[in-house]
């Protein structure tokens, strides 16, 4: 038996596979699965497969026949045509092979999948879609496959033959039981605020980030730029401002509220019943007082461009409109490189899911906007577990941090109506932004999966989440979300982790030819049995024969 498998393993909204070496007789390779249900508006939307169980044989994309049989493909030799030939020859499930250092992958196949991811989401089908990330013993189980496949289109029958009944072939297993839905799942956010100098009714600004990561496989999904960038710079922009607001003579006359919110890739429902809560069901909030503006923030660590999503262009003389002069001023003198610009959409409400995170404070009446190195929200670069470390340029996110918090403080203390020149940063020396700072929480987001089934309310991604804004900010408190029972606006999946076993077989022509042999042998041995006297005397005869000679 070849070396044992196992590993975290993940699926399309449905199903993955990941394996790496680990003890045991045979390859083991693990496999997650969800199904979701999401969407608040209009009819719910469903993501992954609905089946969960597999046993057949192992297959390459080179074998003819596909059906009832597991496919196994590298990432680098993945198409949608492919994947749809698979689909329509009824294959028993699919097993994407990925690289293990996914940064050395070329960046058009990276491209490549990212376009084919939400096609992938999007279709229904019975077909299981695991996802693995490559090793010494998963490879040769490979080159095994794709040697018994690439031997069925032989020119001769009978070499296909003799190679089909003497090669060795996988036979793969899942161990587990069909997934169900998974009741009072929460999805978990995270508030804190400072506390403005001066009267009870100073205006609020709003900071906003969704920490949750989503992809074709829930356990590869660890969204570097999307949005673990946005999480990095709220988290830094905490720093920034509470030492600000620790000394009188710069603590400002507004409030701020930072807020970070789950459940961003199922339609912001983090987002949705916070809102709810604070608006609808308490008397006491800073939602329910002078909001100035809502700011979140999305996919912000790579390109040389910075697009404000509105959806409603800011009236002049209002302080979202100083806010994007003063993005529009701080980019032009201090980051000329940054092509800057705003971006009208209106809300769709026609669609199920909304485009970006401001369109919830946009419909109850906040004025919000979104800021993204993305001109576009159909972008696949959202929603891909190809969204790794590496697609995160350190230098970028740190100028975009620091292109914010200058926009932002010059807006907060009127820098530019008391002459303070566009050119000459605010953030120097003790106060500067630090590049290692923003390294070291982009590194401690991405090496964990971030998919909303997979953060526990009481898991160390949360804990470490709100020691971390308590640290610089004062009430921090979480906010849970609980799908709705008799309407739910999203529904998870169990059975995340499960068992593929590989085993070592022959093929069924094999058993056949060797029933045909026994069966050849015993019809002989009874033959000679019942006729063993005319057995004898032939034998006899033909030895007296040899003696004459």
């Amino acid at each position: 038996m070849p070396p044992a498998l196992r590993g975290g393993s993940w699926p399309v909204c449905d199903r993955g596979l990941g394996a790496r070496t680990g003890p045991g007789g045979t390859p083991r390779l693990s496999r997650g699965q969800l199904a979701c249900s999401v969407g608040s508006r209009g009819p719910a939307q469903s993501s992954g497969t609905r089946n969960a169980v597999l046993n057949t044989e192992a297959r390459t994309m080179d074998a003819d026949v596909l059906s009832r049989r597991c496919v196994l493909v590298r990432l680098l030799d993945f198409s949608y045509e492919r994947y749809q030939r698979a689909l329509r020859q009824s294959a028993g499930a699919v097993v994407i092979i990925l690289p293990r250092a996914m940064a050395a992958v070329p960046q058009d196949v990276i491209r490549q999948f990212m376009e084919i991811e939400p096609e992938m989401l999007a279709m229904e089908t019975i077909v299981p879609v695991y996802f693995a990330v490559e090793d010494e013993a998963l490879l040769s189980i490979y080159e095994q496959t794709q040697a018994a496949s690439a031997s069925q289109g032989s020119a001769s029958a009978a070499e296909v033959l003799l190679h089909t009944a003497t090669a060795n072939g996988f036979q793969m297993v899942t161990s587990g039981v069909q997934s169900k839905a998974v009741s009072d799942w929460l999805i978990t956010s995270v508030e804190g605020r400072l506390t403005g100098l001066g009267g009870e009714e100073l205006p609020t600004i709003v900071l906003v980030a969704h920490y949750d990561a989503f992809g074709v496989a829930p356990w590869l999904s660890h969204g570097a730029d999307s949005n673990g960038s946005g999480i990095s710079v709220l988290l830094e922009l905490a720093r920034l401002f509470s030492r600000l607001y620790t000394y009188k003579r710069t603590h400002a006359a507004y409030n701020l509220l930072f807020f970070a919110s789950g459940g961003g890739k199922f339609n912001y429902q983090g987002t949705k019943r916070w809102l709810e809560d604070n608006l609808d069901h308490t008397d006491s909030s800073l939602l329910q007082d002078n909001v100035a503006f809502v700011l979140c923030l999305d996919t912000v660590g790579r390109g040389d461009s910075l697009h404000l999503h509105v959806s409603k262009p800011p009236r002049e003389g209002t302080l979202q409109h100083a806010f994007l002069r003063e993005l529009e001023t701080v980019a032009a003198h201090q980051f000329p490189e940054v092509r800057f610009s705003m971006v009208h959409k209106k809300i769709n409400l026609a669609e199920d899911m909304l485009a970006w995170e401001h369109e919830r404070f946009a419909i109850r009446r906040l004025p919000a906007f979104t800021l993204s190195h993305l001109e576009s929200h159909r972008g696949g670069q959202r929603s891909s577990i190809m969204d790794v470390r590496s697609r995160v340029d350190s230098k970028t996110l740190t100028r975009n941090t620091r292109l914010i918090a200058e926009a932002l403080t010059r807006v907060i203390y009127n820098l530019t109506e008391k002459g303070t020149p566009p050119d000459m940063p605010v953030f120097t020396e003790q106060m500067q932004i630090q590049q290692e700072q923003l390294d070291s929480v982009m590194d401690w987001l991405t090496e964990q999966p971030r998919a909303a089934q997979l953060v526990d309310k009481d898991g160390p991604f949360l804990s470490t989440l709100e020691h971390y804004l308590s640290r610089y900010l004062k009430e921090v408190k979480p906010h849970h979300v609980r799908a709705d029972k008799r309407d739910p606006e999203f529904v998870f999946y169990d059975q995340l982790k499960q068992v593929m076993n590989a085993y070592r077989v022959k093929p069924a022509i094999f058993d056949l030819l060797l029933a045909v042999c026994i069966g050849a042998y015993l019809g002989m041995a009874y033959t000679a049995v019942q006729h063993f006297d005319l057995l004898y005397r032939t034998v006899q005869r033909l030895l007296l024969k040899a003696k004459t000679q």
